[in-house]
């Protein structure tokens, strides 16, 4: 690291809630180079992903839109939901949340082309959207340099291939980081709205509501007549409850939804389930499977980082943003392996990387930039044509 660099000077954060001021919108000029980054990193993966598929005589088509959850996204966008809850496991595909399925669906009419090739469309579009809301939302707090880092940290993760698949990571993300950057520059109703369509998108939506929910209802206290942080505050959790509530309805009994997750193994267990497979991955299997110790790995990770995030003192709704997802994800007692993507929204865990690069010399910056981006290349090619089952 360099002696001489600095830590550099942060932007403002969230403004008191007494004293509300504007701020100016997220110039797309600006982000310019964190998006250029962010297609390089990606373009990168594809491009080793294709030479891979390539030797293996696979093609890279099926691999990104029709596979595994975005196989199931197909299916509600053609024939909609189940009606009954069933016996079968994993099998009921009420456990996938509406919104992307849905948009495939109604755009898929307005475009050309299967709606395969609109629900990857739609995918790739959101992924850019995302990234440009994660440069603002780390432009926001920490200044140009850390928002361009962050936004190649995030698209160089070991499961990055996931934001250009057919799966609803990378728009939910978009909503996400967008409906922070909203609480960032006291903009409650599009803040709540925001987390809203998040919780229409995945299940861990409720952490988006939670985060601005929290906001919303502390600033209330400076600011107890207003209607736009109430109306943040009832909006929020709106999209979640809602369809959590839908499927209780169709299913005809108050726990439908928590019902098909039980079918899909998704109970939770305080963390019992995840230990043990650490425990078992880390110190007693002589020959782990390469996609486990990743998966382990990038749970211990975060955990780390969460940490390094709280001694940060980072924004109260970032934090509770992340502490909810991580929460979800290590509490569940449900499948192993796809956890670190279910991780891939909770992007201000890597702001203490992406504040530690800001400060580091060019050359150590340059190593480790290039060492991310190589082996988020890798994982994803292995994830996808060497790993068996779904990412």
């Amino acid at each position: 690291m360099s002696s001489t660099a600095t830590r550099p000077t942060p932007r403002a954060t969230t403004a008191p809630a007494g004293s509300p001021r504007p701020a100016p919108p997220p110039v797309l000029r600006r982000a310019a180079p964190a998006l250029l980054a962010y297609l390089g990193v990606r373009l990168t993966g594809l491009l080793f992903l294709t030479l891979w598929a390539h030797r293996q005589h696979h093609g890279v088509w099926p691999i990104l839109a029709v596979q595994w959850d975005a196989d199931w996204y197909l299916g509600i966008a053609d024939h909609g939901y189940a009606h009954v809850l069933g016996t079968a496991r994993d099998a009921n595909n009420l456990a996938f949340f509406p919104l992307y399925p849905y948009l495939m669906k109604t755009l898929a009419v307005l475009t050309p082309g299967s709606r395969a090739s609109t629900g990857l469309g739609i995918a790739v579009v959101a992924s850019v959207v995302a990234a440009w809301g994660v440069f603002a939302v780390s432009d926001r707090l920490h200044g140009r340099r850390v928002g361009v880092l962050l936004t190649v940290l995030w698209a160089a993760l070991p499961v990055g291939l996931v934001q250009w698949m057919g799966y609803t990571e990378s728009l939910f993300t978009a909503f996400a980081a967008w409906a922070l950057y909203a609480v960032l520059t006291e903009r409650p109703l599009l803040a709540g709205v925001l987390a809203a369509l998040a919780g229409l998108t995945r299940p861990t939506g409720i952490a988006v509501a939670a985060a601005v929910t929290v906001w919303a209802l502390l600033a209330l206290r400076r600011r107890p007549f207003d209607r736009r942080l109430s109306a943040a505050a009832v909006l929020a959790p709106l999209g979640w409850c809602g369809y959590v509530g839908w499927v209780g309805l169709r299913l005809g009994r108050w726990d439908g939804y928590f019902a098909v997750q039980r079918l899909w193994h998704n109970e939770v267990d305080g963390g019992v389930q995840t230990l043990r497979r650490m425990r078992e991955y880390l110190m007693y299997d002589s020959t782990p499977e390469l996609f486990f110790v990743l998966v382990t790995c990038a749970l211990i990770v975060a955990v780390v980082l969460y940490g390094l995030s709280v001694w940060d003192r980072q924004p109260l709704p970032l934090l509770v943003f992340t502490g909810v997802l991580l929460v979800i994800v290590l509490c569940s007692g449900g499948v192993y392996f796809p956890r670190a993507r279910f991780l891939l929204p909770g992007f201000p865990l890597l702001l203490p990387l992406a504040l530690h690069l800001a400060r580091a010399s060019r050359r150590y910056r340059a190593l480790a930039l290039t060492a991310a981006v190589l082996g988020s290349a890798y994982c994803g090619a292995y994830m996808a044509l060497v790993w068996p089952s779904a990412p």
